[in-house]
């Protein structure tokens, strides 16, 4: 019986030992459905040059960083699938199968999901300082356009006389006698002796000593003439410009003046003066121009594409060269039906107030007219897009290190910014510098998608 029991000890350590050298054991962490992961590494300037070790980029010979854990199944089903394969050091040549590049090296793998319609690029948050990644956030804000020109000041137009006489004869005394004195309303401005004048103002004492012997006591008939002929006199007087204070000094006095004084028709500067004294002057000959300039007007020629901005009614602002940080507020009041031929512009009348006297007539200013485009507008920074011909491209950033380049409609440019008419909403992040080169990656992944669909296809 002992030796019976010893005998199966023996034959089943001998079984055992025979199973573990025939069939070893397997791992449990390699069963089929057992996953393995491995660190991915990846270089900051061509993401889509990928390693499974650390080393160099073939391609700028920076390091390579660590991207992700990837995990690697077994079963063929679950696997990540790979769009294509491309040469290390040459990202354009690609294969629709893992191989060898011309140079000999092996092929890398590039993932489905790591492609979209517009690639998007992921860029290690170290290199994004380094390369100068600035980004600005998309605004909802009023925008309004400014469009820039030189004007000229000039007098306003309706604050402007001109003084002369209805009657002949020599000047006197001249009481204003230089251009750019300073003169108030009813000052006078000269004295003439005019024999014309000397004779009308006794044919009104005339009339008024006849109105007044038949005013009473007389026929009817003969007061009605009397009274006609003192009203012809006197409306004579006032045809030549006698005031109604000097007509009664006259019936007061009854004392004939042997000069008329010319007033100041208004407050203002002598701009022109075209008399001297003892001049013999004639009929409706220009004397005097008296310009008010608290208000002046001036005048800026604007090119045909800024046409649709201005329009009367608007804020305008100039700025002169010799009051450097000073800034004058005032409006457009009128915009000419007409086109300048030769510089294809349009003038631009503006209006504004001139307390000081500041804004010379003749100087040139430095003028700002604001436009309104939008109260509510989707706004980005003008050096956020890319112009490639017929479209209009912004990168926009997704947040740790992933960038995206997005198609947009703008609209107009108005001081360094963009309206956006689709493809943005605000506050989404884009970015401000650097983006040719973000945007350059992900034309060429794009484009190596593109040529792998067209292969794929040719092969079916």
């Amino acid at each position: 019986m002992l030796k019976y029991v010893i005998t199966v000890a023996i034959s089943l350590c001998l079984g055992i030992g025979l199973g573990g050298w025939l069939w070893p054991s397997s791992p449990a962490h390699t069963e089929a459905d057992a996953a393995m992961e491995t660190v991915t590494y990846r270089c900051p300037m061509h993401p889509t040059v990928i390693s499974d070790h650390a080393g160099s980029c073939p391609v700028c010979g920076m390091d390579m960083v660590p991207d992700r854990v990837e995990t690697r199944q077994n079963t063929t089903g679950s696997e990540r699938r790979i769009a294509y394969w491309h040469a290390p050091m040459d990202p354009s040549f690609i294969s629709s199968k893992p191989g060898k590049s011309p140079m000999g090296m092996d092929l890398l793998p590039v993932y489905e999901e790591e492609l979209s319609s517009r690639a998007t690029v992921q860029i290690d948050p170290v290199m994004v300082q380094n390369i100068g990644v600035k980004t600005a956030i998309v605004e909802r804000r009023p925008l309004s356009r400014t469009v820039r020109t030189v004007g000229r000041v000039d007098y306003d137009e309706t604050r402007m006389t001109d003084v002369n006489t209805k009657v002949t004869g020599w000047v006197e005394e001249l009481f204003v006698d230089y251009t750019g004195q300073a003169v108030k309303k009813g000052e006078p401005l000269l004295e003439i002796y005019s024999p014309e004048l000397v004779a009308a103002q006794e044919e009104y004492l005339t009339s008024l000593d006849y109105r007044r012997r038949f005013e009473t006591g007389t026929p009817e008939g003969v007061a009605v003439g009397a009274r006609d002929l003192l009203s012809a006199s006197l409306q004579r007087l006032r045809y030549w410009d006698i005031s109604d204070a000097q007509i009664e000094e006259l019936s007061a006095t009854r004392r004939l003046n042997r000069t008329m004084t010319v007033h100041s028709p208004q407050e203002g500067i002598v701009v022109h003066k075209a008399v001297l004294d003892g001049q013999h002057i004639g009929q409706g000959q220009h004397l005097y121009r008296i310009a008010e300039l608290s208000r002046v007007w001036i005048y800026a020629d604007i090119y045909e594409y800024e046409l649709p901005w201005v329009k009367e009614g608007q804020q305008a602002e100039v700025r002169l060269s010799y009051l450097p940080g000073k800034t004058f507020t005032g409006t457009v009041t009128y915009v000419y039906p007409f086109l300048d031929p030769k510089t294809r512009t349009v003038k631009v009348r503006m209006s504004f107030p001139n307390p000081l006297l500041e804004l010379k007539p003749e100087m040139y200013a430095d003028v700002s007219i604001q436009s309104p485009v939008s109260q509510d507008a989707v706004v980005v920074p003008a050096v956020a897009v890319i112009h490639s011909g017929e479209r209009n491209v912004v990168v926009v950033s997704l947040g740790d290190g992933r960038f995206q380049p997005r198609e947009i409609e703008i609209g107009v440019q108005a001081n360094g910014s963009y309206q956006v008419l689709s493809g943005l909403r605000a506050g989404e992040r884009v970015v401000t510098s650097a983006q040719f080169l973000i945007d350059s990656e992900s034309n060429l992944r794009a484009a190596v998608s593109a040529m792998t669909s067209a292969g794929e296809h040719d092969n079916h």
